[in-house]
């Protein structure tokens, strides 16, 4: 089987209109989670499981619409209520290892404005091509982040 080891780190950085409270929860909720995952209106990001707990272990489908060809898995390390959440993922693609990623996200609240900053540690099988969907797609979901929160609550 051939690969194509690639490695990278990734800080994304964003400042929410949203308390932190509000903010924890789109990532706790799934049904919140999965408005604004989809890194466009063309892509897909379905949860089939969801166990957002110390332990507990999501399992999702993603890629275009018409084809969400890719599976994954979260399993949460470390959760700290509207504080950090620790987790790592795997990615596959017709049976086959694509990535694996330790992801902290940390919130900082100041008044009803969060910050949000995810680091990713990015192990890729497949060279860039992975590491370079992993940042696309995490820059486009918390661009989405930003623009659900800043809509009222409810």
């Amino acid at each position: 089987m051939d690969y194509e080891i690639g490695h990278r780190t990734l800080v994304f950085e964003r400042h929410c209109e949203a308390p932190v409270k509000r903010v924890f929860a789109a990532f706790a909720d799934p049904v919140i989670r999965a408005k604004w995952s989809a890194p466009s209106d063309g892509a897909a990001f379905i949860y089939d499981a969801a166990d957002f707990r110390e332990g507990g272990e999501d399992r999702f489908r993603c890629g275009s619409k018409e084809n969400p060809q890719y599976t994954g898995r979260t399993t949460y390390i470390s959760i700290i209520p509207d504080t950090l959440v620790v987790s790592n993922e795997v990615v596959e693609a017709g049976g086959r290892k694509l990535m694996s990623s330790l992801i902290t996200t940390e919130l900082k609240a100041n008044g009803d404005v969060t910050t949000i900053k995810m680091t990713v540690q990015v192990t890729s099988l497949f060279g860039d091509r992975m590491i370079v969907g992993t940042d696309i797609g995490n820059n486009a979901a918390l661009d989405n982040l930003v623009e659900h929160l800043a809509r009222p609550a409810g």
